[in-house]
């Protein structure tokens, strides 16, 4: 279907990605573009601050419980878009919050490492780091160890397919649903989508990357399940998948891609592709009327772990 209305008024709100600022400065303008399309923010009965420990130095994070439910509940680990450059826990506090609401569970936001300061895999070790500890720390959490989910979108949808992947080999924790959004799942080659969605929807190739070059500087590490999570061999016997794409978005090829491994393998997957949507619309509730659809996809995977 054609762009939908939405989207456009979406896009001639922000532009195009600029690739041409410096990380600081990207950083303070993409912040104050997204804040002014977010979606209201719900109330939650319990929101705090956290310094997870780790061997690289404390990870900031932001803990939300939706209720002041006695029980433990299932946790969803949380890691935010922007191409692993961009992105802030406050930037995300309403996404988290809306999730935590209508998912009926707790929400760990995770602040991991960007690049260019510090490169893969350094995010990857982050993530893995914050949601190991979620599990050991159930207790101070009152959370459900066995009912631990990872998700995010774009970068973060990539750091949780990865982790869905070193906590079947490790077995350090359990991760009992993984929530794709969009995610970036193969950054070793492009796909046709790259050039059929080049420019002019938010994220461009030429943003896409721009962000694997500050990441992932040599392309022999992209090739790594750890950076590309397509290129595991072996994809059976991981979590139920929930994966979200849109239609006039570069990574929607390789979303789709990644769905049909994943259900080739075995592997329990829901993909829906939302019809004329651009990569950002889950984060743009205040614009696009869609994102509350995708969270209510996102609330309905979670309340299967209640």
């Amino acid at each position: 279907m054609p762009l939908h209305p939405q989207a456009v008024l979406a896009i001639q709100r922000a532009g195009d990605l600029p690739t041409d600022l410096s990380p600081a400065d990207l950083r303070i303008a993409y912040e104050r573009q997204r804040l002014t399309v977010l979606a209201p923010s719900p109330a939650v009965a319990t929101t705090y601050q956290l310094s997870i420990p780790s061997d690289f130095g404390p990870i900031p994070a932001r803990f939300y419980r939706a209720t002041k439910g006695n029980g433990p509940c299932p946790l969803l680990v949380y890691f935010h878009g922007g191409g692993f450059m961009l992105g802030t826990l406050a930037l995300y506090d309403t996404t988290c919050r809306r999730l935590a609401v209508q998912g009926g569970c707790a929400v760990l936001s995770v602040d991991y490492r960007l690049a260019p300061e510090t490169q893969f895999p350094g995010a990857v070790l982050d993530a893995y780091a914050a949601t190991r500890w979620a599990s050991e720390q159930f207790r101070l959490l009152n959370i459900d160890p066995a009912r631990i989910a990872v998700g995010g979108d774009s970068a973060g949808g990539n750091l949780a397919a990865v982790l869905a992947q070193m906590a079947q080999d490790s077995r350090e924790f359990n991760v009992a649903l993984q929530v794709l959004i969009y995610p970036m799942t193969d950054q070793s080659r492009p796909y046709p989508s790259y050039e059929r969605n080049a420019k002019g929807y938010m994220l461009t190739t030429a943003a896409l990357h721009w962000f694997m070059d500050n990441y992932i500087p040599d392309p022999q590490d992209r090739k790594s399940p750890l950076a590309s999570p397509m290129l595991r061999e072996n994809l059976a016997g991981l979590p139920p998948a929930l994966i979200i794409s849109a239609e006039f978005d570069p990574l929607v090829d390789e979303n789709e891609a990644y769905a049909e491994k994943l259900k080739a393998a075995g592997v329990e997957t829901d993909y829906v592709c939302f019809p004329g949507m651009i990569h950002p619309f889950f984060t743009l509730g205040g614009v696009v009327e869609d994102s509350a659809k995708a969270e209510a996809l996102v609330a309905a995977a979670l309340k299967k772990l209640a």
